[in-house]
């Protein structure tokens, strides 16, 4: 067998099957053109096509560089070609490129090194691109481009979890205006430990021999979490957080001074046919002194109770003043159907990638879950999610807030303790301009869920809007101290509220962090222009502007007053004001 090293590259359309269900003989012609964009590329920048099935390229580089620069080209000169066609009729193509030894079979390459190419691909957004760690390494200070880690991402068929960048090269990667996910972090600091017990329940090992069943283990994390989250008398940190050290060797004693906790629980988990065997330990993360540790070897069927089993010994051993309510709230609500929990699990771990295409295959496992058990109370939850994040990511669909509100007042008919449902409620009222039915949905949230920093953003979100900035603000700095690797939407919103608190400088200071995070967050270059503007600061005002509108073209100021769910015309009119006078039209 021949073997060789190679830079391979991997792409194909976001959406393909839509635009083939709606024009299939246009999407055809349309490719073949976009497919001479793409081929006289690749041989421009000396790679060869390797092959072609559908919508798909494979094409292999000798040089790492070679394979970067010839992404960025052919994105450039595509969003030049979809400029002229309507959103619906664009064509945006998805890139992940690898550095990887290969079998050579004749014109044909093959092994994990084209595998992890085109998980890359899948992970990419529509215009995209996204690199293997082995690719980052070889051109991070070689090309002027810039790179969001996304951390390492466990991928299908692969044994080991791949570190994975997304490339950020002003104009080819639309990091989603506005939408600010958790792709990239500010740098860890020593956090002081709060004045309570303090804990962070680290992801759960995958030891099965299927590394597809990664879905089980992180699922069993997040459920634990959310059980600890709702006792008031310990302080949780998020699951966001907490999966931030996923595959990595972290000690202790430096996650309890980054994550400011004392306690760390970690555990694995082994899942073969219709058993599981799950280990957990406790840890006092400050002394390094193993509290407890146990082994559960259990009937699939036991799923729930040996997660029960878990959080109560965590509450003795702590010795935890837990109320006869939260007691109540620990006798979980969940399903008796297997299957139902498998397809949330699986929707679970598509939700959590923050792309628009996961997204909807999310969707689809919730309603599935939901088909085999109607009462599934966190599948309602989970579905109205979805539809609450399209709506936000702006979705064409217009019915999605009102999907979010629907289901999740179904969620909540099921199980009225659902946290989560009464954030999505509260976060479908604001923008209804149900200012006081939205703080009192925010607030029972965070009555039923103390540890969720999601809660305390939210709320603060509709305070802003509701006219209460100082209240916003503490609900701000306590989401950052439950979430400490903060995704860089946080810092945006921290900025927001100190421009409505007239603290001009602090805010230009946390839109800058943001923006240093993710320099495609569209909403912060906005917010930032606003700023500058009340600011008096007319030059770097009119420099704000024209980034949202080479970002955002089609940018006016009818598309922000839709954004701006305030409970007072006159502050809605404030921020547009400062658009006026950043030059937006």
């Amino acid at each position: 067998m021949e073997r060789k090293l190679t830079a391979i590259l991997a792409a194909d359309v976001q959406g393909y099957s839509r635009l083939m269900g709606t024009d299939e003989e246009g999407t055809l012609r349309m490719l073949t053109a976009y497919r001479e964009v793409t081929d006289a590329l690749i041989q421009q920048y000396r790679g060869r096509i390797v092959g072609t099935a559908g919508d798909s390229i494979l094409a292999e580089f000798a040089s790492a560089v070679d394979a970067v620069q010839c992404a960025v080209a052919i994105q450039q000169a595509l969003k030049e070609k979809n400029a002229a066609l309507p959103p619906e009729r664009q064509m945006a193509f998805r890139i992940g490129i690898n550095v990887g030894d290969v079998i050579v079979e004749g014109p044909q390459i093959y092994g994990d090194g084209v595998n992890i190419a085109a998980r890359l691909e899948a992970l990419a957004e529509g215009g995209g691109i996204c690199l293997s760690g082995t690719v980052y390494d070889q051109v991070e200070t070689k090309l002027p481009l810039g790179y969001e880690s996304l951390g390492e991402q466990a991928v299908k068929n692969i044994a080991k979890p791949v570190r994975v960048y997304r490339v950020v090269e002003p104009g080819i990667t639309a990091t989603a205006q506005g939408r600010g996910d958790a792709t990239a972090f500010r740098p860890t600091s020593t956090l002081p430990l709060p004045d309570k017990p303090s804990i962070i329940v680290l992801p759960f090992v995958n030891l099965s021999n299927d590394s597809e069943q990664e879905y089980f283990s992180d699922g069993l994390t997040e459920d634990i979490t959310t059980d600890l989250s709702q006792l008031s008398s310990l302080f949780v940190i998020s699951r966001n957080s907490a999966f931030t050290y996923k595959g990595k060797t972290t000690k202790v004693q430096d996650i309890s001074r980054e994550m400011g906790v004392r306690y760390v629980l970690e555990g694995s988990v082994r899942k073969a046919g219709e058993r599981v065997r799950i280990t957990a330990q406790l840890i006092d993360a400050t002394t390094d002194h193993h509290l407890w540790a146990a082994r559960y070897d259990r009937p699939l069927t036991d799923i729930f109770a040996v997660q029960d089993e878990i959080v109560r010994k965590i509450v003795t051993t702590l010795k935890l003043q837990v109320s006869l309510w939260e007691q109540g709230v620990q006798v979980r609500k969940t399903t008796a159907n297997l299957d139902a929990y498998d397809a949330w699990l699986r929707g679970q771990e598509y939700f959590w990638r923050f792309t628009p295409e996961a997204n909807a295959q999310a969707r689809q496992l919730f309603e599935q879950a939901i088909v085999l058990d109607p009462q599934y109370a966190a599948a309602s939850t989970s579905l109205a999610a979805t539809y609450w994040r399209d709506w936000w990511q702006g979705t064409p669909d217009p019915q999605a807030l009102d999907h979010a509100l629907a289901w999740a007042q179904k969620a909540l008919e099921l199980d009225a303790s659902l946290a989560s449902a009464h954030i999505i409620l509260a976060q479908v009222y604001v923008w209804q301009k149900q200012h006081e039915r939205a703080i009192a949905e925010g607030r029972r949230a965070i009555a039923l869920d103390p540890n969720d920093a999601t809660a305390y953003q939210a709320l603060g979100d509709i305070l802003s809007h509701a006219g209460q900035p100082e209240e916003a603000l503490e609900m701000r700095e306590k989401s950052m101290r439950l979430n400490p690797q903060y995704p860089p939407i946080y810092l945006n919103n921290l900025g927001y509220t100190y421009f409505l608190l007239r603290r001009y400088e602090e805010a230009i200071d946390a839109l800058k962090q943001s923006l240093s995070l993710n320099p495609h967050l569209g909403v912060a270059h906005v917010n930032l222009a606003v700023v500058y503007a009340e600011a008096g600061l007319e030059k770097e005002a009119q420099a704000e502007g024209a980034e949202i509108l080479r970002c955002s073209p089609d940018f006016t100021l009818e598309v922000a007053r839709r954004r701006l769910p305030f409970k007072e015309p006159v502050q809605a009119e404030r921020y547009l004001g400062a658009l006026r006078k950043a030059g937006l039209k």
